[in-house]
């Protein structure tokens, strides 16, 4: 009948709660912030007309004393400095989240379950107190402090604490179940069979690692990889707890222009520059995964 929706309407239909929730969650703040970039900000914060792109310039130029625009690194070194710890980040869960993984993936079903859970249990805590408790392990006073002089390994304090050292250790384990559970998902599936028939001609431990578990666990590290790739570029919570704003990043650069400094058409301007980033580093792994030549 005519009056019947037809398949098409009904898929629609089925859609439009996420698409709606795509349109009001994502793309208007998207907008919104885009929009706020090319305006003009105001001393209290917020911002008004006229229209202007002085925020983009002013990532890249900052004016001398005689008004005149200087090419300036500051916030090119902070991009860097923010990718720069994203990667060693990724790179650090990668290392740590295959063994585990693998592990978790070869252990009887009921064990499989607690090791799953255990690694979930941080998700139940805020991640502003966990990372909280980084500070009373890693103080000069801290646990970490006492059981070295306890044991004899040192005599004063060592400084871990407001370091590079220290907000990569924020990331990684911040970061680190979002790693672990893709390779687990995808190593989870593996036919035991298929390691005893390669050990059965003979193959060692690194060329069963290299032909049949990293195949298999491929799609869920480059999952990892993205899940913790985007959230530590543009992390602020280890930085500015960790790191003691010695070492600024991105996410606590544009932090501190919607609070501290109040500029919010320069911090919409540096959300919009790393949103680009970002998208055109996902648009980049789609067209690799979808096997297309970059141009």
């Amino acid at each position: 009948m005519s009056g019947e929706p037809t398949r098409r309407d009904r898929a629609l239909l089925l859609a439009t709660p996420a698409l709606a929730t795509i349109v009001v969650l994502m793309l208007l703040p998207m907008a919104i912030a885009l929009a706020a970039s090319f305006l003009t900000s105001t001393p209290y914060g917020g911002v008004t007309r006229p229209f202007t792109g002085a925020s983009y310039v002013r990532f890249l130029y900052d004016r001398d004393l005689d008004d005149v625009l200087v090419f300036d690194t500051t916030y090119l070194r902070i991009f860097a400095r923010s990718f720069i710890q994203a990667v060693l980040a990724t790179a650090c869960c990668l290392v740590i989240g295959l063994p585990l993984a693998w592990y978790m993936a070869t252990r009887p079903p009921r064990l499989r379950q607690g090791l799953v859970l255990l690694v979930t249990i941080p998700f139940w805590t805020n991640l502003l107190i966990r990372t909280y408790c980084w500070v009373l392990l890693l103080r000069d006073q801290g646990l970490v402090n006492q059981v070295l002089q306890g044991s004899g390994l040192t005599q004063a304090p060592i400084t871990f604490l407001y370091s590079d050292g220290a907000v990569l250790l924020g990331l990684v384990y911040a970061s680190l179940p979002f790693m672990v559970l893709p390779i687990y998902a995808a190593l989870e599936k593996l036919d035991p069979r298929l390691i005893e028939a390669a050990y059965d001609l003979y193959a060692g431990r690194w060329a069963i690692l290299k032909t049949i578990v990293w195949p298999l666990a491929k799609p869920g590290a480059a999952a990892g990889t993205l899940m913790v790739f985007v959230p530590a570029l543009g992390a602020f919570l280890a930085p500015d707890i960790l790191g003691g704003g010695k070492t600024l990043m991105i996410g606590s650069l544009i932090q501190q222009q919607f609070s501290t400094a109040r500029d919010w058409s320069f911090g919409a301007a540096l959300s919009m520059i790393l949103m680009t980033f970002v998208l055109g580093a996902l648009m980049w792994h789609a067209r690799q995964r979808s096997g297309r030549v970059l141009p």
